[in-house]
């Protein structure tokens, strides 16, 4: 399944030759009898157009009063996640901490329990 899958030596292809042939630029035959000529040149490419005029946006002091409103409770919200965060890690050094000193002094006085 991972190995990979190459082709025997006779099916493969020698290294100076391509898979797809090299494109010569004929379309049609000089006898064809489509609507367009063979050798046309392509068409031009499209410009852009012309950058339209925006309004600027304006807000009213009800619109103003709620996206501050809006911004300070995502502040909030954000602080509150972030220090609880550092209080869970504080808390869980503190632990281990505690942990690590009262395992030591077991360890470290075997008979005076």
């Amino acid at each position: 399944m991972f190995t990979p899958k190459i082709p025997p030596p006779d099916t493969a292809p020698t290294p100076g030759t391509s898979l797809v042939p090299p494109l010569t630029g004929i379309v049609h035959t000089p006898a064809c009898t489509c609507h367009h000529t063979p050798n046309a040149a392509p068409a031009p490419a499209p410009t852009p157009a012309a950058p339209v005029n925006r309004t600027a946006v304006q807000f009213t002091p009800g619109s103003l009063i709620i996206a501050a409103a809006g911004g300070t409770a995502v502040v909030l919200i954000v602080g509150t996640v972030l220090v609880s965060m550092l209080l869970a890690t504080a808390i869980t050094a503190a632990s281990v901490a505690l942990c690590a000193v009262v395992l030591r002094s077991l360890l470290n006085r075997p008979n005076n329990r």
